[in-house]
This record gives C-alpha cells, sequence and structure tokens, in this order.
C-alpha cells in the first residue's frame, strides 16, 4: 500500500456529521462551528518509547492518542468535534493499522469526534499526533488562571492508577484493571462540561498531580494546601502496594487524565456521573504545600519534563 492506499483503507469513514462541509481527501477540511461558541483546539505526539512501549497493543495505542487529547478538551469543558491525525511508522503493516485504526475511531466514536484529516509518513519509529478541535459557550472557557484564595481543590476520580499500571507491565506483573488504565484512559468529558459554571480553574492531570496542580497554581498566582491523606487511590492501587508505593504513584504519577479543579461551591460527592474528592484548599501564597495527619510532609516532584 502507498500513503492514499493506507489512508482510505483504515482512516476514511463517512462523514456523518453536519458540521463537516469537507473532510479527508482536500487540502485542509472545511467545518462549520455552531453558532454562539468558541473554539478550542488541542495536540498531542505520542512518541515510542517515550510515551508507549514498543510491544504496545495496536488498538490501545490508537484509543490512547484520541484519549489524551480529548482529557484536555474536557479539562477546558468544551464539547470536542474534530480531529487530524499524523501518523510516522516505520511499515505498513494491515495487521497493525486495521488494530491502530479500530482503537482510534473508536475512542472517537465514544464522544462523536469526526476524522476530518491528516498525514501519513515513514520513519524509524512509531510516531502519533492527534490534534482536537471542539466547542465551549462564548466566554465560559474552563482555565488554568482563574482560582483564587479560599476556594476547595477537588479531583476526579481515582490518581497513580495508570504509572502503577505501567510499572507493572514493565515488571511483567501486570494488574489488568491498572493496565487499563494506562492503555486505555478515560477522558473526563462530561465531567468537564458539568463543571462549567461550578468551577474557576482546571487542568487534567497528565504529568503528575503534583506538578498538574502546580501548573494550574502558578496560572493563578496562588498556592495551596494539599491534603495527603485524602487523595483517593483505587481498591487495585491499594491492593498491590503499600502505603508509601501509593503516596508516590497518586502524588507523581501521570498519565491517569482526570480532573483537577477549584471551585468556591461545595460541590457533591458525584458529579457528571463521576465521583471527585476535595484534595485540599488555595491559599494567598505562592507554595504547593503537602500535609498529613503528622504535619507538613516535604514534597518536590516536577512531573515529566522533555530535554531533562
Amino acid at each position: 500500500m502507498d500513503e492514499f492506499e493506507l489512508i482510505q483503507r483504515f482512516f476514511v469513514r463517512p462523514d456523518e456529521a453536519a458540521s463537516v462541509i469537507t473532510g479527508i481527501g482536500d487540502d485542509g477540511a472545511v467545518l462549520r462551528p455552531p453558532p454562539g461558541k468558541d473554539i478550542v483546539t488541542v495536540v498531542d505526539t505520542l512518541v515510542e518509547g517515550v510515551h508507549f512501549p514498543h510491544d504496545i497493543n495496536a488498538a490501545d495505542l490508537g484509543y490512547r492518542a484520541v484519549a489524551v487529547n480529548l482529557s484536555d478538551i474536557a479539562a477546558m469543558g468544551g464539547c470536542p468535534r474534530w480531529m487530524t491525525l499524523a501518523l510516522t511508522i516505520t511499515e505498513s503493516n494491515e495487521s497493525w493499522l486495521s488494530l491502530f485504526a479500530s482503537g482510534l475511531h473508536d475512542a472517537a466514536a465514544e464522544h462523536g469526534v469526526v476524522l476530518v484529516g491528516g498525514d501519513t509518513t515513514h520513519g524509524d519509529i512509531t510516531v502519533v499526533s492527534v490534534q482536537i478541535t471542539g466547542d465551549v459557550g462564548a466566554g465560559s472557557a474552563l482555565l488554568r488562571s482563574g482560582a483564587t484564595a479560599g476556594e476547595t481543590i477537588y479531583v476526579s476520580g481515582t490518581v497513580g492508577d495508570a504509572a502503577a499500571g505501567l510499572e507493572l507491565m514493565s515488571a511483567g506483573t501486570p494488574n489488568e484493571y491498572l493496565s487499563a488504565r494506562f492503555l486505555r484512559p478515560t477522558a473526563r468529558v462530561a465531567l468537564g462540561q458539568s463543571l462549567v459554571g461550578r468551577v474557576n480553574a482546571a487542568i487534567d492531570v497528565s504529568d503528575s498531580l503534583y506538578a498538574d496542580l502546580g501548573k494550574l497554581l502558578l496560572a493563578s498566582s496562588v498556592g495551596a494546601i494539599l491534603d495527603l491523606e485524602r487523595l483517593p487511590v483505587s481498591t487495585a492501587l491499594k491492593a498491590c502496594f503499600d502505603e508509601q508505593q501509593q503516596r508516590r504513584f497518586a502524588l507523581s504519577g501521570g498519565d491517569d487524565y482526570e480532573l483537577c479543579f477549584t471551585s468556591s461551591q461545595d460541590l457533591p460527592a458525584e458529579v457528571g456521573g463521576v465521583a471527585v474528592m476535595a484534595i485540599g484548599t488555595v491559599t494567598d501564597g505562592d507554595e504547593l504545600v503537602c500535609r498529613d495527619h503528622s504535619g507538613i510532609v516535604n514534597y518536590q516532584d516536577s512531573g515529566y519534563l522533555h530535554f531533562q
């Protein structure tokens, strides 16, 4: 197969969305956003050996490539609509491509996202870049920069699962639940939309809870107190690791794609069908302070940084 046969066979789907005027097959896509909406666009690149192991199942890779972008849209309270794909592969393996495309389209179909274009190239390793564009009510996008002192900090779901799952897979002792949390993360799109008008700042947990909360605080020019004993940890994580390791994964493990946000409201224990937990308080300072029953806990973690 050449590049164009590959695209036609594995990635072209009938464009059923009325918002797609022209999709795959032209120099660019022509799209029609709903009236009264702001456009939100995000992009993430996954590189073999950096963001995923070389032996990952192709369907899981396709799913994951979409899900991590959906999570960014979710963190801004948006509705995902269209995506483009830039795919670099070492060979045009039909079996691999079929699996990859199935995972990609499965993740997109869960949220009505349409693939409208992209590019496919040959390279030395597999690199997947997905861009998703969506919309949000005019002036209502959730940003990192809106947190103020006195607000409560919340996080959705459970944290630490994906990093724990990857560690166990790498060790040859995978746990089904924790592995799935890494391979097929759940993008909290419905939750993000439910938070619009109820929270003042939000971010998705991709690098780590500690590092990503720190980014939110920096953007908002505030500090926080984080209550470590309130971090939500899954039953599976507790079963596989001791308390010290659980805390390490919950604070510094990446790839959970949960949402962390601040609000002046007392939110219920479940929002948009997802459990949320109050884990701290925004302060006037400029530091992120961790504490537990013994007092202040010295902790530093920058999260994953490229080029370092």
